[in-house]
């Protein structure tokens, strides 16, 4: 399971054996957001009155594991090279509305949801260029 998750850019060995041990059962979870929320990846709802407002993330959860997804969605954000294969369009329109940290958790977030995708189902990590394809 752990060499199938490090194929997901922003995901080394460490992280992805990190996952494996962290979370057994995969199917434990509902989606890929009770994952993310699980790890404290979800933006805190204060909803009143009919009106709903996010908040900060969280921070609930494994804090180790959602600080290695953390610094792997930055090192995607630094380096073009690793942007190019996890959906560049999306992350830099996300960096040119929002600050490099709020993008990073944003991507941290979408890199856990998929991890979750990739231990329910078994696939290998396809990019957003190779699933259009």
């Amino acid at each position: 399971v752990s060499r199938l998750i490090a194929t997901i850019p922003g995901i080394g060995p460490i992280t992805a054996t990190a996952i494996a041990a962290t979370v057994p059962d995969a199917t434990a979870f509902r989606s890929g957001r009770d994952f993310a929320a699980w790890l404290g990846l979800t933006p805190r709802q204060n909803s009143s009155g009919g009106k709903d407002r996010l908040g900060s993330i969280t921070k609930r959860g494994d804090t180790y594991l959602r600080h290695l997804l953390f610094i792997g969605a930055r090192n995607v954000i630094r380096y073009p090279k690793a942007r190019a294969t996890a959906g560049a369009a999306w992350i830099e329109g996300l960096v040119a509305r929002r600050s490099r940290t709020v993008a990073a958790v944003a991507l941290a977030n979408k890199m856990a949801r998929i991890a979750w995708a990739m231990m329910t189902t078994g696939e290998a990590y396809r990019s957003a260029r190779e699933a259009t394809a």
